[in-house]
């Protein structure tokens, strides 16, 4: 199942840097796992904010849920989910 997922960080001021700058790091390496495995297919961010546009391809609910609370900066993001279906006029075969 494809879900489109715009997620909006917001690392409170009082979050010591050297926490936030862990939690980044540790962050960017579960996100590039999940790209690797084909579960995260896409990211984009936003010009000029903390904020970012993602395709995720997994099994279901239940795994993207455990995929999005699995990330490091989780307890500091506000998400909006929508789930995609493909578009009858589409050229590309592989999309789901």
């Amino acid at each position: 199942m494809l879900f489109q997922v715009d997620m909006v960080v917001n690392i409170p001021d009082s979050l010591p840097k050297e926490q936030a700058d862990e939690i980044k790091v540790r962050e960017k390496l579960y996100s590039q796992k999940l790209q690797h495995e084909g579960k995260w297919r896409h990211i984009w961010r936003v010009a000029g904010k903390y904020e970012n546009i993602s395709i995720f391809d997994v099994k279901d609910n239940t795994e993207l849920h455990e995929i999005l609370t699995g990330l490091p900066l989780y307890p500091y993001m506000t998400m909006t989910i929508r789930p995609l279906c493909r578009h009858p006029s589409s050229i590309r075969d592989n999309d789901k």
